[in-house]
């Protein structure tokens, strides 16, 4: 399919240089594409939700609260984040030790309903490793910080992270070097391009966001907000999550001591500053995890807004012939974005995807495919 296009070469335009729009552009050029990428804001991805994020892989984690597709996209996604890693050219800081889940005792029954539900999901979902459970000596053979402040506690085997904006430089760095055509503080939208026209690009994908609100009515904005700290006193080796009936506390530990603390999720689009309520609440409850975030020095307080359809599932939609639409990753977009790029290639290559059965995704189209 994409080798029928003449001496030039396959013409793709790819609205959105955030993580799906960027991972993209890699994959199509790597694959021998002409890439144009466009993108409303700059080459560090400011306005992007992937430069506010944990970048967490966390798939048991994650099915608590979210859709079993959902959870085989992300089982996926850590097999394929090792192998996209891999081709680019500097080092992305990736690990796989685990996710620790922990817990005050005020707060057990809460963990109790959090156990089992994981382990209902654990059995339901082929190749989910069960959690292990832990006591306060288990804890501090993990995390020798923590055993004396916590007596039972989860771990969820072989779950991951990454440096979100450390990925983000290196595939722009890759994106340079396979000579994408980037078009930075350039905001354009679908109607400015017709695929397939003689002349124009052969493929057009819409990559971002909420920044496709306009044409995806029903997208929505969930806010969140994230503090980065430099914390020196603080040694956690893993992401760490604390259960809470209110605000159910992350921690990921990056790499140079700098520490993601993020819990809240707020049905809003609201891009103004946090609010001091939230603010203390995350530092509190960081406290309350290792006392030595209390000489922590703040680098940032973010807010962001992730894109969300109804049912926070995300989607791959075909608006007009070699033209589509990808979009609602939620809060899980580190978690599945491979799965999504494997789904959107798979498309390009063969106008049908295997893996889009497999992660339940619905591939809704809005035009005759031709």
């Amino acid at each position: 399919m994409t080798a029928s296009y003449g001496r030039g070469g396959v013409h793709s335009v790819i609205l959105g240089a955030g993580l799906m729009g960027r991972l993209l552009a890699c994959e199509l050029a790597r694959l021998g594409h002409r890439v144009s990428l466009y993108d409303a804001g700059n080459p560090d991805g400011n306005q992007s939700a992937a430069r506010v994020a944990a970048a967490m892989l966390a798939p048991l984690a994650e099915s608590a609260i979210t859709e079993p597709g959902v959870v085989r996209m992300g089982q996926h996604s850590l097999q394929r984040w090792p192998e996209l890693i891999a081709q680019l050219p500097p080092p992305v800081f990736f690990q796989r030790e685990g996710t620790l889940i922990l817990w005050h005792r005020q707060d057990a029954a809460e963990a109790s309903r959090f156990t089992r539900q994981i382990a209902l999901n654990q059995q339901k979902i082929q190749g989910l490793e069960a959690a292990q459970t832990l006591n306060a000596q288990q804890i501090g053979q993990l995390e020798p910080a923590l055993g004396h402040r916590f007596g039972q506690g989860l771990l969820l085997p072989s779950e991951g992270q990454l440096d979100n904006r450390e990925l983000l430089q290196a595939l722009l760095k890759q994106i340079d070097a396979r000579g994408v055509q980037t078009h930075w503080n350039t905001p354009r939208i679908p109607n400015d391009f017709e695929p397939a026209v003689e002349g124009e690009c052969q493929f057009l994908f819409d990559c971002r966001g909420l920044g496709a609100k306009a044409q995806m009515p029903t997208l929505r904005g969930v806010r969140g907000e994230v503090i980065r700290v430099y914390a020196p006193e603080v040694v956690l080796t893993r992401p760490v999550r604390l259960i809470h009936p209110r605000y159910p506390l992350y921690i990921a530990p990056k790499p140079n001591q700098v520490y993601v603390i993020g819990a809240t999720e707020i049905e809003s689009e609201d891009l103004s500053p946090a609010s001091v309520r939230s603010t203390l609440e995350l530092l509190s409850a960081a406290y309350s995890i290792h006392s030595g975030f209390a000489e922590a020095r703040i680098l940032e307080i973010n807010t962001q807004c992730r894109p969300a359809l109804s049912d926070n599932m995300p989607t791959v939609r075909q608006v007009a012939p070699r033209s589509w639409q990808i979009n609602g990753l939620y809060r899980h977009g580190f978690l599945i974005a491979p799965a999504l790029l494997d789904v959107v290639m798979q498309l390009v290559t063969t106008g049908r995807s295997n893996l889009a059965d497999k992660f339940s995704l619905s591939l809704e189209s809005l035009a005759k495919i031709t």
